[in-house]
């Protein structure tokens, strides 16, 4: 008997590992969405350079995170918690922080920063991954889940500051994200840090409940990406003297389509994924996630379309707003994605795919150039995102505990008060104080040191031969090229 609960244990934590890295991997995958669609959207004479931004993004991130992202991250718990759970023969998720179980690891908080009991700012061990044991298969796993995870916050910010960013203040942007803004925020709210704490040291509802990232991920980059944009400035000829704005078209709209296609398929791994196991309560979780997740991007793709056809400018279903109305639908489905029902997470993407038009918009008249639409998508519907787990959270029983809670997570409109919507309103206000703060101080450093804004000609001119040596298309062999050279 004892042998076979033995095989049952190590069989259902190999199930754990394998379902963490295959949703792992299809995150991984959302790199090449991500590449395509930036590409897509942004001219032809800049081919080269934006896609080696988003191909140098992994690998400086991947390195970044090795060296101190991970652990200030999740050195306060995760390591920690293993220290006293090394077989991966033992049932318990050892590899991960789990917020239905943060209640019975007060203990393990010692292995970080912090002020007073359960107010933790930063992890303080495993760094380089050292003292991680090599039998230790889940936490190496979960740190290549949670290494994809920082890699898209990351790769937020080269869609806000493409065409007229230096490729070495790219590289430095990229170690910036991976080793510290990231995994600050990261820290506070899936680390055992001070946001998700808030239910049980103040009475916030369950704490900051962000299930796969609407802020850590996708707000922290765009917060990052509306810092590298101010900083920068427009790209030339973005404006006129008099504040009306140019069209710079996309080179190749069919490629944003493609890369869109691809992140829409990449987000079932990135909500689903959240679980971090799929034995138990927990498949309930992957099944509620993927629907919602489906759901929500469908929807927010339908509103933008319709509002760019019935109030848009040209009165035209426009194929780049579509794009990011289905992206903004999955950014705010994000965070609320396992608590929500799935008439909410329709309401959720609908209103997604307005707000994405509407930012748009916004930005456009206060003379902020974000060829991409990075910030709408992924700063102002992250934002949307948070906010939502305080306003539609139905009290989903598999989330009792959630954060040491012992009720489960619910909104305002489901009766949890205000308690949780105030939760997640501090995680909004962390991020906008301290990561976009930071950043923008950090990115006029560099920028005054003349390390981020390219050179005028070489704007002109395209900065695949300037920056890259190398062109992305050879002249003539892009049907666009000569309209943009």
């Amino acid at each position: 008997m004892d042998e076979l609960k033995t095989s049952v244990d190590v069989l259902t934590v190999n199930a754990n590992i394998l379902w963490l890295l295959l949703a792992g991997f299809m995150v991984f995958f959302m790199q090449a969405g991500f590449a395509l669609v930036e590409t897509g959207f942004t001219r032809a004479k800049n081919v080269a350079h934006t896609m080696m931004m988003n191909m140098m993004v992994f690998c400086v991130g991947a390195i970044g995170y090795w060296i101190c992202g991970f652990a200030f991250e999740f050195g306060a718990v995760n390591y920690s918690y293993a220290e006293t759970a090394r077989s991966a023969t033992q049932a318990s998720p050892v590899w991960a922080f789990s917020p239905v179980t943060l209640g019975a690891w007060g203990d393990a908080l010692s292995s970080g920063l912090r002020i007073g009991e359960q107010w933790g700012i930063l992890g303080l061990s495993g760094f380089f991954l050292q003292g991680i044991q090599l039998s230790m298969a889940g936490i190496f796993a979960f740190f290549m889940f949670q290494m994809v995870f920082m890699d898209t916050a990351a790769t937020i910010p080269t869609g806000s500051g493409a065409e007229r960013l230096r490729f070495s203040g790219f590289i430095i942007m990229g170690f910036w994200v991976s080793m510290f803004i990231y995994p600050l925020v990261g820290n506070w709210v899936w680390g055992g840090g001070w946001l998700a704490n808030l239910g049980r040291t103040v009475g916030l509802g369950n704490g900051s409940v962000d299930f796969a990232g609407s802020g850590v991920v996708h707000m922290t980059g765009g917060a990052v990406g509306l810092a590298i944009a101010l900083v920068l400035g427009p790209r030339l000829g973005r404006f006129n003297a008099d504040g009306s704005p140019n069209a710079i078209p996309g080179h190749d709209i069919p490629m944003g389509i493609l890369g869109t296609i691809i992140l829409f398929f990449g987000w079932f791994g990135f909500n689903p994924g959240s679980t971090l196991g799929i034995q138990g309560a927990l498949i309930n979780l992957v099944s509620l996630a993927t629907v919602n997740t489906l759901l929500a991007g469908a929807a927010a793709g339908m509103s933008a379309m319709f509002y760019m056809w019935w109030f848009g400018p040209a009165k035209r279903p426009d194929p780049a707003m579509s794009v990011n109305g289905v992206l903004a639908g999955l950014v705010a489905i994000t965070a609320p994605c396992a608590f929500v029902t799935a008439w909410a997470a329709v309401v959720i993407g609908l209103v997604a795919g307005v707000l994405v038009c509407l930012a748009s918009f916004g930005l456009e008249r206060m003379r902020i150039d974000d060829p991409v639409g990075a910030v709408p998508v992924h700063f102002v519907n992250g934002l949307w995102g948070l906010l939502a787990v305080g306003l539609f959270s139905a009290g989903n029983p598999d989330t009792a505990a959630w954060n040491g809670i012992d009720t489960a997570v619910t909104g305002l409109f489901y009766g949890g008060g205000v308690g949780q919507l105030l939760a997640q309103l501090c995680e909004i206000t962390a991020i906008f104080v301290f990561v976009f703060g930071l950043s923008y101080v950090f990115f006029h450093i560099l920028n005054g040191w003349g390390l981020l804004r390219s050179d005028p000609n070489a704007e002109i001119l395209g900065l695949d031969i300037p920056e890259m040596g190398a062109r992305g298309y050879w002249q003539g062999s892009h049907p666009n090229i000569r309209t943009v050279m």
